[in-house]
Parts: structure tokens; sequence; C-alpha cells
């Protein structure tokens, strides 16, 4: 379970938001919803951990995530804005080293058959500066697919620059992961719906829906 108590966000002497709460449970997909500036991404990153709130505390098991760090990062995966790609490696070494940093090493064939689900087929040995955005974003998220195992997905923007193509497999590997009882954090200005046994949104600049 992951829970949050009361937590404030600031970005310098502003206050984003503060005394929100929110815990979730196997199943659970949270949509995180607001305006520009309403402190979306500084959430995702509060609660990966990369970023501390100034007040409040984010839980893992009843554990502060400040406390676990490695133990805790061990159980997620973080794909942010940006999509921590280096320009001189190939898509399927990209995506290899973004697995290994979660602790999961897949097979070359599976990182094959990860990109070729996401419409890189005839790719995967291109290097990432070669490639275009929607291209680079679908390589990180190809990671998706490869780490099914790590119960906590904390996604940013992720149907961001992708053809529609792109979205609905998306949509079936959050739906999969959910059902299987997996937690899923997502901000998007997109209305993609997404199945899932329990969905809660959270809008920053109203409250909870």
């Amino acid at each position: 379970m992951l829970e949050a108590h009361d937590i404030e966000i600031t970005r310098g002497d502003r206050r984003l938001f503060g005394n929100l709460s929110l815990a979730l449970q196997p199943g659970t997909l949270l949509l995180v919803t607001g305006s520009n500036g309403s402190g979306k991404t500084s959430l995702l990153r509060a609660l990966c951990g990369l970023l501390v709130p100034s007040a409040g505390a984010i839980r893992w098991h009843g554990e502060n995530i400040r406390n676990l760090r490695e133990e805790y990062w061990r159980h997620l995966v973080y794909i942010g804005h940006t999509n921590a790609l280096k320009d001189e490696l190939t898509a399927t070494e990209n995506l290899g080293v973004l697995c290994a940093l979660s602790g999961v090493h897949p097979s070359a064939e599976q990182q094959r058959q990860a990109l070729a689900r996401f419409g890189l087929a005839g790719r995967e040995r291109l290097p990432a500066k070669a490639l275009s955005q929607g291209q680079r974003r679908r390589t990180a998220l190809a990671r998706l697919s490869l780490c099914s195992t790590l119960p906590l997905w904390i996604l940013d923007e992720p149907f961001a620059a992708l053809d529609s193509a792109a979205v609905s497999h998306m949509q079936a590997v959050v739906g999969r992961h959910l059902a299987d009882g997996g937690m899923v954090v997502i901000t998007t200005h997109q209305e993609v719906p997404i199945p899932a046994p329990t969905m809660t949104e959270l809008n920053l600049d109203q409250g909870y829906r």
C-alpha cells in the first residue's frame, strides 16, 4: 500500500498544495489532474521519493519512504516528462539500461518483442537521437511491458506524443497491470479511459472526485 498523509509541496515561496492525503490499494488507478502549475509533476516526484514534502509523510506498507530509499525504489517504475534516454545508445540498449535500473534484466528477445509491441520493429538498433519524439516516448514506455512484476507504476503524461495505436497498447498494458493487482498513478491532459478495478481522480485544483 502507498499512503500520503497531510503532505504539503512548495516551490520556492509558493505553496502548491497542502493537507493532501491519499491511499492506494492493489488494483487502484489514481488519476491526477489539474491546471498547469498546480503541482501534478511535483506530487509524482514526491511519491517517488525524488522530492521531499515540506510537511507530511509518504509511506510504503507503513514505513516512511525516506527511510526505505533503495528498498522502496525496487518496487516502482517512474516515467517522467523526459524519457531518460541516452542519445548515443540504441533503442534496445536504452531499454536494457532502464530495466536494469529497476532490477529487471530481460533477454534480448524480450526487449525486441517489447519494442515491437510499441510499434518500433525495425528501429531497435537505431540510436535514440535518430528517433522521433513519439518513438523515443514509446521506447521509454516499452519498459512497462518488462517490469510488470513491480507493483507501483508512477507515470507522468504517458500518452503524450503517442499515436492512436500506441495509446491503445498503453491502455491495455496499464489495464493488465491493474487487473493483476498493481497500482498506477498517472497524470494526463488527455481523455483516455483505462479499465481499472478501482479508480480515483484527484484534481489538485478541486480535490477528489
